[in-house]
């Protein structure tokens, strides 16, 4: 095992197939989960732009799969120090196997034999793959066309963002899990100034949260405008 790779990672508890919302993904969320089921061998790729939950859903299916009894690792290839080709190497003997951005190693030579290398050891020792990345495989750039031919027959799922609607409600449904009471001006505001992403969002909450308690304020414009301006 390679000493860039993680031996063990705790699937983070937000990340669960029952904190996704799907929105306009629920082809892709079905996927996800007969795949961490067992119930279908289909290869996933799932493709999307940032924020449309492709991290959510590849960890929610390696945390179902680990607690249906099966192994299972996640990893983004653009956690990876280059080059990465070494670390690619070092991964595969899970049921599941997990791959994030993996746009990561696009133009990378030795990285993109090393997934090749890994797609075809994976399919012969019988294990799933899952990828994504944030387009299909013939527009990531990668330069080994048998991969590009590889990651397309895997059963495409394209993700879309939630709406603004559907953010805003998440978001302020997650801060009542903490005690925080978010109305419609500091939504207003937030969403005005902060990048939109729910990844994003979620930080800012968290930053938010942290905030109020140390100086035992309730969340306000004005108390947003201090801390985050």
């Amino acid at each position: 095992m390679s000493p860039q790779l993680p031996l063990a990672l705790r699937w983070p508890a937000h990340q669960r197939f029952e904190g996704f919302v799907a929105g306009a993904n629920r082809t892709a969320l079905d996927a996800l989960q007969r795949a961490a089921r067992g119930e279908d061998r289909a290869w996933l790729y799932l493709h999307g732009a940032p924020g449309s939950g492709r991290t959510h859903l590849l960890i929610a299916a390696c945390a179902a799969a680990n607690a249906g009894g099966r192994t299972a690792q996640y990893l983004s290839l653009a956690s990876l120090r280059a080059p990465r080709a070494q670390a690619i190497r070092g991964l595969g003997g899970s049921d599941q196997l997990a791959l994030d951005d993996v746009d990561a190693i696009a133009g990378e030579r030795d990285a993109e034999h090393a997934l090749f290398d890994l797609y075809n050891r994976c399919r012969a020792e019988g294990s799933l793959l899952l990828f994504a990345a944030s387009a299909p495989p013939a527009q990531l750039g990668i330069g080994l066309p048998d991969l590009v031919s590889r990651l397309s027959a895997c059963t495409q799922l394209a993700l879309r963002p939630l709406e603004e609607s559907e953010r805003r409600s998440l978001l302020r449904e997650r801060a009542r899990t903490r005690g925080i009471e978010l109305d419609d001006g500091v939504l207003d505001w937030l969403f005005a100034r902060a990048r939109r992403d729910l990844g994003s969002l979620f930080d800012a909450l968290d930053r938010i949260d942290r905030a109020s308690l140390a100086a035992k304020r309730r969340v306000t414009v004005p108390f947003l405008r201090t801390l985050l301006d």
